[in-house]
């Protein structure tokens, strides 16, 4: 019977149904066997079955109220709903574990797990990836962690530039330099709001890359900073209309410390026509009448 899976789990099963001769369910000894029986699916890779498995086995430790050993059965469950492609299992039991581990008081564990979720979706379902990556950050945020989720804002970051939203993406990194900022790594901030300017500036919203520049310089750490010099060099080369000036400046060592996903945008810095930024074309424009309020 030990090497049947199918009688393992019928039996596990009867444990926990109430009958008239039954009155209280088993659960400690049918949890024993919904483990078997999804270790045996596992190594016959029958997936689906042993998805179904640790489920029961992770309701099992719930109703023994041992959630810690609830999520982690959670967890298997999810990592096998990857392998059959159930996206929405993977989102579900991933979500189901962290919320697990929040009852045992353990906010990194409940990241984690979210994490984990959102790097099974990336490729799949890259919305459902950044809802689940944007949910780890906030477990940690939560629980005074930001330190602990730089990779999160990043991850996020780059799912977001796959997709083109690049003012989602600019919006995430001024997360991760306000995380940054509450932890005192001032580095990492610097490095944040430099990579925030270069994806406005990617997406050619020069007016919304020199609105986060000036935001970004009301903060003394970043006035002092060497990202301000390459973001201010950066930022002089659009408003002069000069080309090469942007690709230099895009190159710099500064640039070409930041993360991987926001070099190659900055290599490809202009993306379209900067000539009408020149201050000259800039003032030629009519002068705003101030007594013209419509």
């Amino acid at each position: 019977m030990a090497s049947d899976p199918d009688k393992l789990m019928a039996k596990a099963d009867k444990m926990t149904k109430l009958s008239l001769t039954r009155w209280n369910a088993d659960w400690r000894n049918a949890t024993a066997l919904y483990e078997q029986a999804g270790n045996a699916y596992r190594l016959a890779r029958k997936f689906e079955q042993a998805k179904e498995a640790f489920e029961k086995a992770s309701k099992g430790h719930e109703m023994q109220a041992s959630p810690w050993d609830a999520a982690k059965h959670m967890e298997t469950a999810a990592a096998l709903a990857k392998d059959v492609g159930k996206w929405n299992e993977v989102s579900d039991f991933y979500r189901r574990a962290s919320e697990l581990y929040i009852e045992c008081g353990r906010a990194q564990p409940a990241s984690d797990a979210l994490a984990k979720g959102a790097r099974a979706l990336e490729d799949a379902v890259p919305d459902g990836a950044i809802q689940l990556y944007t949910d780890a950050c906030t477990v940690l945020e939560e629980d005074g962690k930001e330190q602990m989720a730089f990779d999160l804002y990043r991850a996020a970051t780059s799912v977001y530039i796959k997709l083109e939203k690049y003012t989602d993406a600019a919006t995430f990194l001024l997360r991760l330099a306000l995380a940054a900022d509450k932890c005192n790594a001032t580095h990492s901030q610097c490095k944040a709001y430099l990579s925030a300017i270069i994806v406005y500036l990617y997406a050619h919203d020069f007016e919304q890359a020199e609105k986060c520049y000036n935001d970004c310089c009301q903060v003394d750490a970043f006035m002092n900073s060497d990202q301000n010099r390459a973001a201010s060099r950066l930022m002089s080369a659009y408003t002069d209309g000069d080309v090469e000036e942007i690709k230099r400046a895009a190159q710099s060592s500064i640039v070409s410390n930041l993360d991987h996903v926001i070099i190659k945008l900055a290599r490809k810095l202009p993306t379209g026509d900067v000539s009408g930024l020149k201050r000259g074309a800039i003032e030629t424009e009519d002068p705003l009448d101030e007594d013209d309020l419509t």
